[in-house]
């Protein structure tokens, strides 16, 4: 059978990125402190227990999904900004943008008798308009609860972020990403993978933060899920990380539409509504380096 790599969580940006290289994926065990998992568990669980189930094969008929964890957890905006995990994105992004942003936030809750989930490549929501030599994505799945092969541990193939699109995994190339609460899988865009069947009498707890290039469009429409007037109340890092900065020189600026209430808010950087400077890109810059970088 396949297998993840497991880490340490004292490892190193190289070992992650090594591990990445080769397998697509890999996992560090027990980067949360348990105080903050406990702290996540308490503030999702109201809002997993509301939520009906999934509808569809995809989703899952006994696994319950919510977004919006950056206006509904302190403990998962703390997880987003996991220092670790950004040097890694950073680094692991970095060939292809600028500068990088949260593209999609959510908690799973697979519950028992779910079947497994078809296998996929998360890169598949832009359809094929990306050439596979750019990868688009960093994600993430921390377990809030044990990662088993019998309660529904994600299902990965290791390698496969290199095989050709169609190919499909034998049995014994997908590995269970078994890990204990509070560790975290790492993997890419292009590597196969799968929620697995929970054949216990308990849930499985994951939340997934995925990151991926300035430029693109986000999965998770941040601005309607953490609009400006509850985003005022996050660190401006977590802010920026969401998308509330631009993604390029002149890539998401912004014009206030009540200018008379909000002067000076003209081809501004998003940062500007909240008071701020920009964290990353300021809107003046000299035109030939404009033109030398759009060229």
């Amino acid at each position: 059978m396949a297998e993840i790599t497991h880490l340490a969580r004292d490892c190193s940006v190289a070992d992650i990125l090594a591990a990445l290289d080769r397998d697509g994926a890999v996992i560090i065990d027990q980067l949360m402190p348990e105080a903050r998992r406990a702290q996540l568990l308490a503030e999702l669980d109201p809002f997993i227990d509301t939520r009906p189930m999934g509808r569809d094969e995809f989703g899952g008929f006994q696994t319950k999904r919510i977004g919006a964890l950056m206006a509904r957890s302190p403990a998962c905006s703390e997880l987003a900004l996991d220092p670790l995990v950004n040097a890694a994105c950073a680094a692991f992004l970095a060939p292809f943008c600028d500068g990088y942003q949260l593209h999609f936030t959510q908690a799973v809750s697979i519950g028992p008798g779910e079947k497994a989930q078809m296998l996929h490549r998360d890169r598949g929501v832009w359809g094929g308009y990306v050439p596979r030599r750019i990868e688009t994505q960093f994600s993430t799945i921390w377990a809030a609860t044990d990662f088993t092969a019998a309660n529904g541990a994600t299902r990965l193939v290791p390698g496969s972020h290199r095989w050709e699109a169609g190919r499909e995994p034998e049995p014994h190339e997908i590995a269970a990403a078994a890990m204990p609460a509070g560790s975290v899988l790492l993997y890419s865009g292009t590597v196969i993978h799968g929620g697995g069947a929970n054949a216990t009498d308990q849930k499985r707890v994951g939340v997934l933060l995925h990151y991926t290039l300035g430029w693109l469009r986000q999965e998770e429409n941040q601005y309607l899920s953490c609009p400006p007037e509850v985003a005022k109340s996050l660190s401006p890092e977590l802010r920026a990380l969401m998308g509330y900065t631009k993604g390029g020189f002149t890539l998401g600026f912004f014009s206030s539409p009540t200018p008379a209430d909000m002067p000076g808010l003209e081809l501004a950087d998003p940062e500007r509504l909240f008071g701020e400077r920009p964290l990353k890109f300021e809107t003046t810059i000299p035109a030939a380096e404009l033109v030398a970088r759009t060229s």
